[in-house]
């Protein structure tokens, strides 16, 4: 009789068994790949987007070298550097106004400095900034007046602050031209602008380019 009752017991303890070591095979079995990449599907933005915004997602290396960078932000006005030498007149070129803002005024300066002496310059001798670019035509008409230069690039204004970009006369960032794979693969975090093609790049701040001011 006893031998009657412990078959049974016997039975459904071994079929529990099977069924526990299913289930904890099944919870530690791997994502397959359909599964990962629908955990990933939405995880990212659109790059036209982010640079448009003027946001930009910086590596862990690319900050390591921005941190070598030595600009240092020209924000108050009146820190006008004494010892700026304004350009002589032979060392410009002398751009007038798009049909958009007549009354504006664009000058090229042909000798290289770093970005925070070239906005010192654009400050204390044109009483301007760097150049800010809102429009494909004046992009258009900055770049003509960038390829009388035998130079591969120009400062504008656009600068790189708390993972956004900015203009330095503080207007607002509404407009982009970047060269393929930038602002997001690139280094630096200065703005110039290609003289062949005229998009934007960016670059280390003390390199050492020629510039646009705007006043």
């Amino acid at each position: 009789m006893k031998g009657c009752l412990l078959l049974p017991l016997l039975l459904l303890g071994t079929v529990s068994a099977l069924y526990l070591e299913k289930d904890a095979s099944h919870m530690g079995s791997p994502q397959t790949p359909a599964d990962l990449s629908q955990d990933l599907e939405g995880s990212g933005g659109q790059e036209g987007e982010l640079a448009l915004s003027g946001e930009v997602l910086d590596s862990g290396g690319e900050q390591a070298e921005d941190a070598h960078d030595d600009y240092e932000g020209d924000s108050d006005p009146d820190d006008l550097d004494e010892d700026v030498q304004c350009p002589k007149e032979e060392e410009t070129v002398q751009l007038p106004g798009s049909p958009e803002c007549k009354s504006c005024r664009y000058t090229m300066v042909r000798t290289p400095r770093r970005f925070k002496n070239a906005q010192r310059v654009c400050r204390r001798c044109y009483r301007g900034n760097l150049a800010s670019i809102h429009s494909s035509s004046v992009n258009c008409l900055i770049h003509r007046l960038c390829v009388t230069i035998n130079q591969a690039q120009v400062w504008i204004g656009g600068q790189l602050r708390c993972g956004r970009f900015i203009w330095t006369d503080g207007s607002c960032w509404n407009f982009t031209y970047w060269a393929a794979g930038q602002p997001t693969c690139g280094r630096g975090r200065c703005v110039a602008l290609c003289t062949r093609g005229g998009r934007w790049r960016r670059a280390p701040c003390k390199r050492r380019l020629p510039f646009i001011c705007s006043r």
